[in-house]
């Protein structure tokens, strides 16, 4: 479907890309991963044809295309929202008016005019046609889409221009979605969807029947949506066909072996260099010499890829607060005639990690700023004692001066005992030597983000209101945070659209809708065990009906609170069945590591055949040419079957 052959960038006479080699079969669904700044974006860019190549070329299937959504910037207006998705399908509605128009002219010519007989012919090719490509479902398809991405019916005529930013982008994603490229690149499409338009959009992706390549900080989605890794480093593009989670264990272990084999290549090469040093001016040994140099210039360097520049930073210690830390009675927000919250009551106890969950536009923000202070309509709201508020807005990047530089931004807020340690602080969030002095305005968002965040460690807060903190944080960034936010001794209550963020944190779920709040007092897999099956548009519903999650829980605790029994035949049945489990378990575990090493080996021999076809004079041969494409494709399939074969054990 596509294929990069010797492809190179360059960026100030700085190697991004060199001579890459890559290929993406049809249907396949890439993760593009790699550190900020790698090249993941600008090799989007590269394909879409936004971006030209230092060298190299870019080929593509036949027929084929590429749609490319970047991570901001497209804006559209002029025409109402159902219309202007409708554009997308420009094609069809050609189509359709041609068969208007044939239509028209056929009520009107007789059968025995001059052409009728190729206007039918035209018509009924047209019909088909139109058909085929589904126009017949065109307007429903559209509304699908609109609607899995969280526009309601009531908003396909507003006029496009009304459209926030974030809305802006999914108008763009809708129209992509709706087009169906051969090759879809997505750069970050979950920043400004809701859980819900998430799982859509990956129900969507995982049907999709041409080429995907995206590049997404939400781990969730990777998992679910991707099948195969591809990280950008060193200039290059290394594979790993598994899912992301997967992919962070096998590098870790390919990064371990490959920084033992440099260990040992570096002894070898200490060990040649210091012959070549001790015997070079002995005229009986030139010989040896001359050979100990030939063979150091023969190696092939391993290169490690670079360290993972990663946030290190925890909380500082916070004063102790009472027991009950915020309590909300009858309280009502309204904006107008807007009722966002009417009447909800709320207790956050010491020591909890509230998640809000909720569609886009339910309240959650808006409830978070009335736990931050802000003004109600009615009702109630008591602190606790001794709590110490602290709150980090959806926007709080955008409060940050931006005239001034880094260091001065923080400065700005920081309490006299602090000051000493404010490099550290900038240090432990990516802001080092000559970046502490760059303006605010330069900063990217991820960078602000940080910046922001930094300045909550400014004061010791007993109480965190967190709105979106991951907004623009990359993957390794936000586990940083959120160890942080686990080992945190006070009180946190946040918002996310990140479901492995809410479900490595929160330890109680507040769903937000219609005014009201629900309590769900358990982890995310609880929550998403209680509204499955409810309609609640949140993951979950093919985890099983709650009521059969709740029963398989209560034998578990039933089981758990008698783990022995008196009757001997039982104890023994109990042994039996541990001693069949570890058995199963082990034969399993082999069954892994065969699979494993057959993959491994796979994968090595399709490496050295894509090594050597990618050398200039081997399609003059064009029996072997054939013969290694056909090679080619076995071995791809053979290793995509093995990977299916280890996810099934």
């Amino acid at each position: 479907m596509l294929h990069l052959k010797k492809l190179s960038k360059d960026f100030a006479g700085k190697p991004l890309f060199t001579e890459i080699n890559w290929h993406l079969k049809k249907g396949e669904r890439v993760g593009l991963v790699g550190e900020n700044g790698a090249g993941k974006s600008t090799l989007m860019r590269i394909i879409a044809g936004e971006v030209e190549t230092s060298s190299g070329e870019i080929q593509l299937a036949r027929g084929g295309s590429v749609g490319y959504l970047p991570q901001d910037g497209i804006v559209a207006k002029g025409r109402p929202l159902f219309e202007e998705v409708m554009t997308a399908l420009a094609e069809l509605q050609k189509i359709e008016r041609e068969i208007g128009e044939l239509t028209r002219r056929l009520e009107t010519e007789p059968h025995d005019a001059p052409g009728h007989e190729q206007l039918l012919d035209r018509f009924g090719h047209l019909q088909e046609e139109f058909r085929l490509k589904g126009g017949y479902a065109m307007e429903s398809e559209v509304g699908n889409v609109l609607a899995g991405l969280g526009f309601s019916p009531s908003e396909w005529n507003k006029e496009c221009g009304e459209f926030s930013g974030g809305w802006q982008m999914r108008i763009a994603l809708a129209k992509l979605l709706l087009q169906k490229p051969t090759v879809l690149l997505l750069d970050e499409p979950t920043n400004h969807l809701d859980i819900e338009a998430r799982n859509w959009l990956e129900g969507y992706l995982q049907g999709y029947p041409y080429s995907v390549m995206l590049v997404s900080h939400d781990r969730f989605f990777l998992d679910q949506v991707c099948s195969r890794i591809a990280e950008v480093w060193n200039h290059a593009i290394t594979d790993y066909h598994c899912n992301y989670s997967r992919y962070l264990v096998v590098r870790e272990e390919r990064v371990s072996a490959l920084r033992e084999a440099k260990r040992r290549q570096d002894e070898e090469i200490e060990k040649i260099e210091d012959f070549i040093s001790r015997f070079r001016y002995q005229a009986t040994k030139a010989s040896l010499v001359q050979s100990r140099v030939k063979q150091l210039e023969k190696i092939e360097r391993i290169v490690l890829p670079p360290e993972r520049k990663r946030i290190r930073f925890s909380f500082p210690t916070p004063p102790k607060s009472g027991k009950t830390v915020m309590e909300l009675k009858g309280v009502t927000k309204a904006y107008g005639a807007n009722v966002v919250l009417n009447g909800v009551d709320l207790t956050v106890e010491s020591g909890e990690r509230v998640a809000l969950v909720g569609h886009n536009g339910a309240g959650k923000s808006t409830l978070m700023r009335v736990l931050a202070g802000g003004a109600v309509t009615a009702g109630e709201v008591k602190v606790g004692h001794n709590v110490v508020r602290d709150y980090f807005a959806q926007d709080q990047a955008q409060e940050l001066d931006k005239s001034r530089t880094v260091y001065d931004e923080i400065y700005s807020a920081a309490p006299f005992d602090m000051v000493p340690q404010l490099r550290d602080i900038l240090g432990a969030f990516l802001f080092s030597g000559d970046d502490i002095h760059k303006k605010v305005e330069v900063l990217s968002g991820g960078e602000r983000n940080r910046l922001a965040l930094a300045k909550i460690l400014l004061r010791p807060s007993n109480l965190l209101l967190m709105d979106e903190p991951t907004n623009h944080l990359d993957l390794f960034s936000k586990d940083v945070l959120l160890e942080a936010l686990r080992s945190f001794p006070g009180t946190v209550v946040f918002v996310s659209h990140d479901r492995h963020f809410i479900d490595g944190l929160a330890t109680r779920v507040v769903q937000v809708g219609e005014g009201k709040l629900e309590n769900f007092y358990g982890d995310y897999e609880y929550y998403l065990e209680k509204t499955a099956g409810e309609g609640s548009g949140i993951p979950g519903g093919a985890r099983g009906s709650g009521a059969a999650n709740e029963k398989a829980q209560a034998d578990t605790r039933s089981a758990a609170a008698s783990p022995g029994s008196s009757d001997p035949v039982d104890r023994r049945k109990q042994r039996e069945e541990e001693k069949q489990r570890q058995k199963e378990e082990r034969s399993r575990q082999r069954k892994l590591e065969q699979l494993e090493a057959e993959i491994g080996e796979k994968e090595s021999e399709l490496a050295a055949l894509e090594s050597t076809m990618s050398e200039p004079d081997f399609f003059k041969d064009v029996e072997a040419a054939r013969l290694a494409g056909e090679r080619h494709a076995s071995l791809s399939a053979e290793i995509a079957e093995l990977y299916e074969a280890w996810e099934a054990v």
